[in-house]
């Protein structure tokens, strides 16, 4: 602990509020976590990531940036992963799912603002997360209005390039949209001195799918009743694929995959627990709020159409093509096909919760909210209606991170569950 205490220092960590932090996550993690029967064995290595989290990647980043390279941080499954390996930076997804980075946050920002937005501003404002201290550059893009306005902020701590997400799917939003991933390119080459060819930008891209793969993989097992993991581990593992190293996370998640294969095939005693999907709002390390009360219920959740779930994996990225014209269109392809609220419309979206509800074989869908989260709150009526249509129980939850709404949204959670 000594020795990353002393690089956290060097990383301009505030490492009083950063002590808070640390005495905190790992009875938060205890207490939903460990306390899980009969876990998988494979889950052992994604229990020491996050045991490790300010830890060890932390200082694999340090290694990679004294050898020269860049870290870039990122919030959102829009930015191409692709694009940041083939210039050989570490990408990593920035944590923004804690109470605790609220109140800085809200010294920069008003507060009826969305929760994650204030919370990772926070984490900046306040020096308080190693992972913001690593970054050369933030991704930032246009996908709400809390976030736009948020990255005009940002830019006094760190250098931010925002991408222009298009907000509609016709012909010329996707041209638009492959000049900024072209721009993303250039600015990418610019930081790191490195140039994006054919031959990097196709091994990125399969290193992606197979990530993606592996992801799909594990959501598929979830399809066998009962489910052979606890929505809870599957979180865990959606949420560490943000930030782990692609490769090393594909090995150890395909190696779980293969245990929860033989789980299957032994037959797990099916205890009659309500199938429940959840939809909305992504759910960013370390909110685990939702899943533990659901599931500390008569209910396993068994499948998530949010951003920390199926819409961060579904949808592999051609690997064909000749020229980098080729591969850029096919990264902006696959890009374009996440069904996410910014885009007008979105019927695309309640497609994917029906198709789900089917595939998955759900008993009930719950539509999470974060609160201040305007464009999935406006949906919900249309989610509602449709689910309704297809005789399927839903209920929504407008939920922040704190602790205080928690009986209350169980005591809900336990009504839908008898009523279904």
């Amino acid at each position: 602990m000594a020795d990353y205490r002393k690089l956290w220092s060097k990383l301009g960590v505030d490492l009083e509020k950063h002590d808070q932090l640390c005495a905190v996550l790992p009875k938060l993690y205890e207490g939903t976590y460990l306390t899980q029967e009969d876990r998988p064995a494979g889950m052992n290595y994604f229990n020491s990531v996050l045991a490790e989290i300010h830890g060890s990647r932390i200082e694999e980043l340090d290694e990679h940036k004294k050898n020269g390279g860049k870290v870039v941080g990122t919030f959102c499954v829009f930015v191409p992963d692709e694009v940041i390996l083939a210039v050989k930076a570490i990408g990593v997804g920035l944590c923004a799912g804690s109470q605790f980075w609220v109140e800085d946050g809200e010294k920069v920002l008003p507060r009826n603002i969305c929760p994650l937005i204030k919370a990772f501003m926070g984490a900046k404002v306040g020096g308080t997360c190693p992972y913001f201290q690593s970054c050369d550059m933030i991704i930032g893009e246009t996908t709400c209005d809390g976030k736009k306005k948020a990255w005009e902020v940002l830019k006094n701590y760190v250098p931010v390039h925002v991408m222009e997400l298009p907000q509609m799917k016709r012909d010329k939003d996707y041209d638009q949209w492959i000049d900024e991933i072209k721009d993303f390119i250039g600015k990418m080459e610019e930081l790191t001195g490195n140039k994006v060819t054919v031959d990097s930008l196709r091994k990125s891209i399969k290193i992606t799918n197979l990530k993606r793969r592996a992801l799909k993989r594990l959501y598929d097992l979830r399809k066998h009743k009962p489910s052979p993991i606890s929505g809870l581990d599957v979180l865990l593992v959606s949420q560490i694929a943000f930030f782990d190293d692609p490769e090393r996370f594909t090995e150890k998640l395909n190696e779980l995959c293969d245990e929860l294969d033989e789980r299957v095939k032994n037959e797990i005693k099916d205890e009659g627990k309500k199938r429940i999907m959840i939809t909305g709002t992504p759910m960013a390390l370390p909110n685990w709020k939702l899943h533990s009360i659901i599931e500390s219920l008569n209910a396993q959740i068994v499948v998530e159409e949010t951003c920390t779930g199926t819409r961060y994996f579904e949808n592999e990225v051609d690997e064909n093509g000749d020229t980098l014209e080729d591969l850029i269109g096919n990264i902006a392809d696959r890009y374009m096909k996440i069904n996410c609220a910014c885009f007008t419309p979105n019927t695309g979206r309640i497609d994917d919760i029906i198709k789900y509800a089917g595939e998955y074989n759900v008993d009930g869908v719950i539509d999470a909210n974060l609160s201040f989260c305007h464009t999935y709150a406006v949906e919900h009526r249309a989610v509602e209606k449709a689910l309704k249509e297809q005789n399927i129980p839903v209920m929504q939850i407008e939920t922040d991170y704190s602790t205080e709404d928690s009986g209350q949204i169980k005591t809900r959670v336990e009504a839908f569950l008898e009523m279904i």
